[in-house]
C-alpha cells in the first residue's frame, strides 16, 4: 500500500522521492499499525519514553527520549551512535513500543543506552541524502574489488551513517572470509570508515526485498521478523514433491511458508495410521499406497497385485488394525471399499458476463476447396442446358453427357451383364430342342 504522493501520471510512476521516508509511513517495510493512537492515557500515567526509529531496509532501533521531545510517526530525528550521530525516521511511539521491546527481548535499562539528540535539521537531511546517493555506485565498485581479490563473498548492500562518517558493508559468504586486505582497499578508495557485517541468506533477501512465487512481496521483507528453521519433513507431512526448485525461495533456502500450515497438517495426521502399517486379511496382506489428508481416505493394494488399489477411510483402517492386534483377520478390503459411494459432482458455470465462448476459435475450419471446384465444373457443364434436370438425384457424370466432347464413363458391371445375356439364349435353345 502506497501513499497518495506515489501515484502515477501519464503512464509513468510519479513517486514521492523521499526514499522511503514519507510522512505517512505506508510504503515502508515492517510497519506496525498504531491502534492506540486515538486513545488517551489514564489520569496520572506518563507516556512511555522509548521510541522506535527505522533506518534503511527495515532496520529498526529503540532509543530513549531523554529530552522529552514531542515526536510523532514520520519525524526525522538525529540519534546517538557509537561514533557521531545517525539519521532515522520515527515509526512508533507510546505503549506499543513497550510491547515491541518485550517481544524482541530488549531491556528497558540496557548497559549501553542510546538516546535521541534532536529533530533533524535541513542540514542534517541534506548530508544524509547526499550520502545515500553514493551507495549504489559504491556497491558496484566494492563488488569489483572483491572479485579482483578472489574472495568468496557477495556484497549485498551498503548503508551510510547519517553524518556520512561511516559506511557499513553487508555481505554473505558460506565460509569464513579474510577481508583485511579488502578493508584497506575500501578505506583508500572511499575515504571513510568501513564496517563489515555478515548476514545470512534469509536476512539478505529480507533487506533487498522482492516478489515471491505467490505473486506477493516477500514475507521476510514485509512482516516476518523471526526466521525459524525449515526442514524437508515439513514438505513430506504436507505431501509435497521434494523438488528444490519449487520449495526454495529467493534466498536459496526452503520457503518460510512451509511452516504456516504445518500444525494443521500434523493435527489432521493424528487420526491416520502410519503408512508402514500393513493390513492382514484372508485374501492377502495390504500395503498403503496413498493418503488423502483432506478427505480422510487411504488407498491400499495387496502384495503381488500392486495395480489394484482399494480405497477405505481412516476409521476403517484403524478398525482393521485393531482386529489384527487381536490376531483376527477380515475377509477382504473389498467389503470396506464397497461402502464408499462416490457422487460425481460436476460444477456448471453460467456465462453471467454475456461474452462469447473462449473456445469458439478452437474448432478447425473445413476445407471448402473441393466444394468450390465441383460447383465450377457443374456451372460449365450446364451452360448449354436451358431446362433444369427433372430428377434431382441424377449423378454428375450423367449431366456431363450433354457435352458432345465429353467421354462417357464406363460402368464396371457392364461386362458382367453382357456375359449373362449371352448365356441366356443358349439355354433357351437347348430347351427348345428337347
Amino acid at each position: 500500500m502506497a501513499c497518495a504522493s506515489c501515484s502515477t501520471k501519464d503512464g509513468s510512476p510519479k513517486g514521492c522521492k523521499n526514499n522511503g521516508t514519507c510522512g505517512t509511513d505506508s510504503c515502508n517495510k515492517l510497519t506496525v499499525f498504531d491502534w492506540l493512537a486515538n486513545m488517551s492515557l489514564p489520569n496520572g500515567e506518563k507516556p512511555f519514553n522509548w521510541v522506535e526509529v527505522r533506518y534503511k531496509n527495515g532496520r529498526k532501533e529503540y532509543y530513549n527520549n531523554t529530552e522529552n521531545l514531542t515526536l510523532s510517526i514520520g519525524d526525522i530525528v538525529a540519534t546517538q551512535a557509537k561514533a557521531g550521530h545517525d539519521i532515522g525516521m520515527v515509526t512508533l511511539t507510546g505503549e506499543l513500543v513497550r510491547v515491541q521491546m518485550k517481544r524482541k527481548n530488549i531491556s528497558e535499562k540496557p548497559e549501553e543506552e542510546f538516546k535521541i539528540y534532536r529533530k533533524a535539521s535541513q542540514k542534517d537531511i541534506d548530508i544524509w541524502s547526499t550520502a545515500r546517493d553514493k551507495e549504489e555506485p559504491m556497491k558496484v565498485r566494492a563488488r569489483q574489488f572483491a572479485i579482483d581479490l578472489k574472495l568468496q563473498m557477495k556484497i549485498s548492500d551498503i548503508e551510510f551513517q547519517g553524518d556520512a562518517s561511516k559506511a557499513t558493508f553487508y555481505y554473505t559468504a558460506e565460509d569464513r572470509v579474510d577481508f583485511r586486505e579488502l578493508i584497506k582497499v575500501f578505506a583508500r578508495e572511499f575515504r571513510t570508515r568501513i564496517e563489515m557485517k555478515q548476514v545470512g541468506f534469509r536476512q539478505e533477501a529480507a533487506r533487498l526485498g522482492g516478489i515471491g512465487s505467490c505473486g506477493r512481496e516477500l514475507c521476510c521483507s514485509t512482516w516476518l521478523t523471526d526466521f525459524r528453521s525449515v526442514s524437508t519433513s515439513a514438505a513430506r507431512y504436507q505431501q509435497l514433491s521434494l523438488n528444490p526448485q519449487k520449495l526454495a525461495g529467493q534466498c536459496g533456502k526452503l520457503k518460510c511458508c512451509l511452516n504456516y500450515e504445518l500444525d494443521s497438517y500434523l493435527d489432521a495426521l493424528k487420526s491416520f495410521p502410519k503408512n508402514d502399517t500393513k493390513l492382514f486379511t484372508e485374501k492377502g496382506t495390504a500395503v498403503c499406497q496413498k493418503t488423502d489428508i483432506f478427505k480422510g481416505h487411504m488407498w491400499y493394494a495387496y502384495e503381488g497385485e500392486w495395480m489394484n488399489w482399494h480405497k477405505i477411510t481412516t476409521e476403517q483402517a484403524n478398525e482393521i488394525i485393531e482386529l489384527n492386534k487381536q490376531k483376527k483377520k477380515v475377509a477382504s478390503l473389498e467389503e470396506y471399499a464397497s461402502d464408499l459411494i462416490e457422487v460425481d459432482t460436476k460444477e456448471v458455470f453460467e456465462n453471467v458476463v454475456g461474452q462469447d465462448s473462449l473456445t469458439r476459435f478452437d474448432s478447425p475450419k473445413r476445407n471448402n476447396k473441393r466444394k468450390n471446384n465441383r460447383r465450377k465444373g457443374n456451372q460449365k457443364g450446364n451452360q448449354g442446358n436451358k431446362k433444369p434436370a427433372a430428377n434431382k438425384n441424377v449423378t454428375s457424370y450423367r449431366n456431363d453427357t450433354s457435352n458432345k466432347n465429353a467421354t462417357p464413363k464406363k460402368n464396371p458391371n457392364q461386362n458382367k451383364r453382357r456375359k449373362t445375356d449371352k448365356r441366356k439364349p443358349q439355354n433357351s435353345n437347348k430347351n427348345a430342342e428337347k
